[in-house]
């Protein structure tokens, strides 16, 4: 029996615009994957330290991939010492991945205030409540501080990133292990598609 994963990539049959590729495949995804927006965010501290958690995508379009986080957790440390960082959509169900390097810059405050009004008042409260990665004594603790803080505005340490692409990668599953890989590079005026071996 035939893994129903497997299909081919050809060059011919992709957009010539990284992004555009990305939101068909993010498109097809919605439809049967749960949560396709979860990525990987790979960084590294001034050191070449690395680090990867899931993170949630907000938003994809020509400046960049957004996402939120604490400014004083892990990876917003990492992004302050060393400002690029890699992302990783794996969506099993259609045997894809699709891999996005960049340099990240903080979102203005305007910007990541906006969206925290989005958060749903719980959500709210747990970014106020609590310093993203600081140890706490129990979970009774941590409770305490997302009850005493409460919903409301956002908090001096929590904010957007955007990630500025500098290269794509979108990998294809093939049951012959013969995967498909075609990279994205920007050539000066656009992008040019390279193909890699599996």
């Amino acid at each position: 029996m035939g893994d129903d994963r497997a299909r081919p990539l050809n060059e011919t049959d992709v957009a010539g615009d990284p992004l555009a590729q990305f939101h068909r495949w993010l498109d097809e995804a919605r439809d049967g994957v749960r949560v396709p927006e979860a990525m990987a965010l790979a960084t590294a501290d001034g050191d070449g330290a690395p680090s990867v958690r899931m993170v949630l995508l907000k938003q994809a379009d020509e400046r960049g991939f957004v996402f939120f986080t604490g400014y004083e957790s892990r990876k917003g440390r990492d992004l302050a010492a060393n400002p690029r960082a890699a992302l990783l959509f794996h969506w099993d169900a259609l045997g894809r991945q699709v891999r996005i390097a960049g340099t990240v810059e903080r979102l203005g405050e305007d910007e990541s205030d906006a969206y925290f009004t989005t958060r749903p008042l719980g959500a709210q409260a747990a970014a106020r409540g609590s310093r993203q990665g600081a140890p706490v004594g129990s979970r009774e603790e941590l409770e305490e501080a997302a009850r005493s803080a409460g919903p409301g505005n956002r908090p001096d340490w929590w904010g957007g990133y955007l990630l500025q692409p500098h290269s794509y990668e979108f990998w294809q599953h093939r049951e012959d292990r013969l995967h498909d890989r075609l990279r994205y590079e920007p050539d000066g005026t656009g992008w040019r598609i390279v193909r890699l071996a599996p």
